[in-house]
């Protein structure tokens, strides 16, 4: 056979191969996101109601995103955990077992009784379900990106990376628009056992989840470090000794990303309802637009990535967020429908997208195969404590601070961009790096190869 033709239908078979593999991490990620996004939109909307009502209403509400964040405080060591177990065993077993933890937890919350029922023992549950959560999201994320970008075709990290950020937008699309839906009940009734039907529907969704990771093949890449014996044995160690300018880099790249992320997600339901006084489902409806717009444009964004490479696309998006976080604010504030849909829809679909959607290929590229995992899911699980968890209760303390006036959370969004700009500035582009282990019996072939070609090694 022609070797060209034989080569060109091998990457053809992979890059079908990546194709199906970049779906299903997107379809796997996008359902366990649901389960932690319906958490949150929970935590502004019902938690504080049911099992914090023995709090002022004010307290309650910080409280209930104080349990919000546990989630994130949790997400470290399933990273940890996750990425020390992918790192060494692979990739596709420890996807499908953060589903089941991530499905059954989500599943249990939807059948917790509440602070009239059981007192105490309410809130302790209901923490100790988001503590698993925060495990199983936490352990999931390096994975699911790893099993995209170590099967993308040459020059297309990017785009296939992108595909299981595709699950961000769209498990929150599908939370949003679940509680949309859930909210159009009698009050009532939403409070009483509407919520609920958010967290038990996930059974449905997990064993989704389950059946499609069971279905694709271990990366190339961890094969090729598997079957040479070359695996880290301590993988979270060796990426400190090896790896810590990286960690710190994408540590301090991801804080911007996290903050944005949850500014619209969860803060602007709250600020909206609470102090601006606007239904709920006007804000879950805008959420749930910028979610569609979300996940249309970070393929496309990625593919951005691959062509101009992942700062161009990544510092466009932060820079972006500078100028509009005021005027998003002062939009939002004017309780105007449109104005409002207008505000979350530039700042969630559009201008978020292009800041998340490079940065799972860049972080991956960051990071050699045999730390890869843990690289990945330590620098996105850290980071979120301080990027994530806590802007709900950041921003909830700077607005009461300033007697609800969003203007203080806004420039601290500002300072938080310019950080992240200044960081990337001093990252190397990765769009072009072979990320490819090289093993030390490829090292041997070559110089045996070349010892006999009379050629140096």
């Amino acid at each position: 056979m022609n070797p060209s033709l034989e080569n060109s239908r091998t990457e053809q078979v992979a890059a079908q191969s990546g194709t199906r593999v970049a779906m299903a991490s997107s379809i796997g990620a996008a359902i366990e996101w649901y389960d932690f996004f319906i958490y949150g939109t929970a935590a502004a909307l019902v938690f504080n109601k049911l099992f914090f009502t023995n709090l002022p209403p004010a307290i309650g509400q910080l409280v209930a995103f104080a349990t919000f964040a546990v989630g994130y405080l949790a997400r470290p060591f399933g990273a940890v955990l996750f990425g020390h177990l992918g790192d060494r065993i692979g990739r596709k077993t420890m996807l499908v077992l953060t589903m089941v933890i991530m499905g059954v937890a989500t599943f249990i919350i939807g059948l917790l009784p509440t602070y009239s029922q059981v007192g105490l023992w309410s809130p302790v549950l209901l923490v100790l379900m988001r503590v698993f959560q925060g495990i199983g999201v936490g352990g999931e994320y390096g994975g699911a990106v790893l099993m995209a970008v170590e099967y993308a075709p040459r020059g297309r990290r990017g785009y296939y990376g992108s595909w299981p950020q595709v699950g961000v937008p769209a498990g929150l699309l599908l939370a949003s628009g679940m509680f949309s839906v859930l909210s159009l009940l009698p009050n009532e009734a939403f409070l009483s056992w509407g919520w609920r039907i958010a967290f038990l529907s996930t059974i449905v969704l997990a064993v989704i989840g389950v059946y499609i990771r069971l279905q694709v093949l271990e990366t190339p890449a961890f094969i090729k470090i598997k079957q040479a014996q070359e695996e880290s044995k301590v993988p979270f160690l060796d990426l400190l000794r090896t790896h810590p300018k990286q960690v710190l880099q994408g540590m301090g790249m991801r804080w911007i990303e996290g903050l944005t992320f949850n500014a619209y997600a969860v803060l602007a339901v709250a600020y909206a309802t609470q102090y601006v006084h606007v239904a709920r489902t006007v804000v879950l409806n805008g959420i749930v637009i910028g979610a569609a717009f979300g996940v249309v444009l970070v393929p496309f964004y990625g593919h951005l990535s691959d062509r101009f490479g992942r700062k161009a696309v990544y510092g466009t998006g932060v820079l972006a967020i500078a100028l509009f976080t005021f005027p998003s604010f002062a939009l939002i504030r004017t309780g105007s429908t449109p104005l409002i849909w207008l505000s979350i829809v530039l700042g969630l679909g559009i201008i978020y997208s292009a800041i998340y959607a490079p940065l799972a290929s860049f972080w991956a590229e960051l990071f050699d195969t045999r730390v890869r995992y843990t690289g990945v899911g330590s620098v996105y699980q850290f980071s979120g404590i301080y990027a994530s968890g806590l802007t709900p209760l950041i921003g909830v303390a700077l607005i009461e601070y300033t007697g609800g006036a969003p203007w203080a959370f806004a420039a601290y969004m500002v300072a938080v961009a310019l950080f992240s700009l200044i960081v990337m500035w001093f990252v190397p582009e990765t769009h072009h790096k072979d990320i490819y282990p090289a093993t030390s019996s490829d090292t041997t072939r070559t110089a045996a190869a070349g010892l006999a070609s009379g050629r140096p090694a």
